[in-house]
């Protein structure tokens, strides 16, 4: 059995925490503000990953209308706890999740783990064509220097 345990009770989540990575850490949310990360908390089904003793070690969130679409978000384990499986199973928890079973299209967007979100069913677009989006990758960084 893992030690690894998922939950997503908010109310256990460490916002310090994940902001801390998500602003210094991670390249997809560099400079994000505490405040939109908790926005965006408020407004998903987290998935927070803890080792008995350590904390919170795990993060993940998914963005969804629950019926036909999904987005998952902000995935990630601390540096210090990977190469455990904690990656492997805290997809595999949100993937099996009753809220996230049916949908017509779950996305997600990844430079660097494309093998991991594979094993789960996760692929290029079908259409790319098809696909649109508005992209500010800078948006926390400017509108810390405005």
């Amino acid at each position: 059995m893992s030690e690894l345990r998922i939950s997503t009770d908010k109310a256990e989540l460490d916002l310090p925490l994940i902001h801390r990575f998500l602003s210094a850490e991670a390249y997809w949310s560099q400079g994000i503000p505490e405040e939109t990360v908790a926005r965006a908390i408020a407004g998903s089904l987290c998935f927070g990953g803890y080792v008995k003793g350590a904390g919170q070690v795990a993060f993940a969130r998914v963005v969804s209308d629950f019926a036909t679409f999904a987005y998952l978000a902000d995935v990630f384990v601390l540096p210090e706890h990977r190469g455990r499986g904690y990656s492997k199973q805290l997809v595999a928890e949100i993937m099996a999740h009753p809220q996230l079973q049916g949908l017509r299209r779950f996305m997600l967007a990844t430079s660097d783990a494309h093998g991991l979100y594979a094993q789960y069913g996760f692929d290029a677009p079908a259409r790319p064509q098809t696909l649109m989006e508005v992209l500010r990758p800078d948006i926390y960084v400017q509108a810390r220097t405005a």
